[in-house]
């Protein structure tokens, strides 16, 4: 598979510009003390980038950043999962979206799967916001999980063995809960890309 083509902006270097290769880029920047360089994915945001100038692009992305963050609902729940191996030792935590603060965290699990602990979490966190009487939204980052509770059944591929006999007593029991339950809580996709990691996330990556 061919990797996509990327322009490449030099604002500090031997030479300075906007170049269509690395090679030439690496050439510009190798050895400079304090070069300042950037990579972009079409010609077009390279040479705005470039007209900006290194600080005004710098302060631009600091801005766009901070506009983009300012769309986090932060009246909120925020649940991860993290899993050693697949399968492997799975764990899964919720917590408040605005300061981190762990609510709930479950785990280790052995032989369990993240979507598996992804899904864990979320009806965890229904659960937990129905008995607090709180209709407050849920963010979560993975579309599988999401798309499992909507259904009310989680679809794992994970074979049942006698080390992961908790974990699916904990999904049945998840399931009945979805299915004897409603709720009124939004579950929101977690908007990685301009957001950053969840805020529930247990920094293994």
């Amino acid at each position: 598979m061919s990797k996509k083509k990327k322009y490449y902006v030099v604002w500090e270097g031997y030479e300075i510009g906007v170049f269509n290769n690395w090679t030439a880029c690496q050439q510009a920047i190798k050895n400079y003390k304090d070069a300042k360089y950037k990579s972009f994915k079409t010609e077009k945001e390279a040479k705005n980038a470039y007209q900006l100038g290194f600080y005004n692009f710098i302060q631009q992305q600091k801005e766009n950043q901070t506009q983009k963050l300012q769309d986090i609902n932060l009246k909120s729940i925020a649940v991860d999962a993290a899993c050693s191996g697949n399968p492997g030792l799975m764990e899964y935590q919720g917590v408040v979206t605005k300061n981190k603060k762990i609510l709930f965290k479950k785990g280790p699990f052995e032989s369990g799967t993240n979507n598996v602990g992804e899904f864990l979490a979320l009806v965890h966190a229904l659960a937990f916001l129905k008995q607090k009487q709180s209709d407050i939204s849920i963010y979560s980052d993975s579309k599988i999980a999401m798309a499992w509770v909507r259904n009310k059944k989680c679809k794992t591929k994970l074979k049942p063995t006698s080390k992961n006999k908790l974990l699916f007593d904990l999904i049945d029991r998840a399931e009945k809960w979805l299915r004897n339950n409603s709720y009124k809580n939004p579950i929101l996709k977690w908007d990685t890309k301009n957001w950053g990691e969840i805020p529930a996330d247990f920094g293994r990556k």
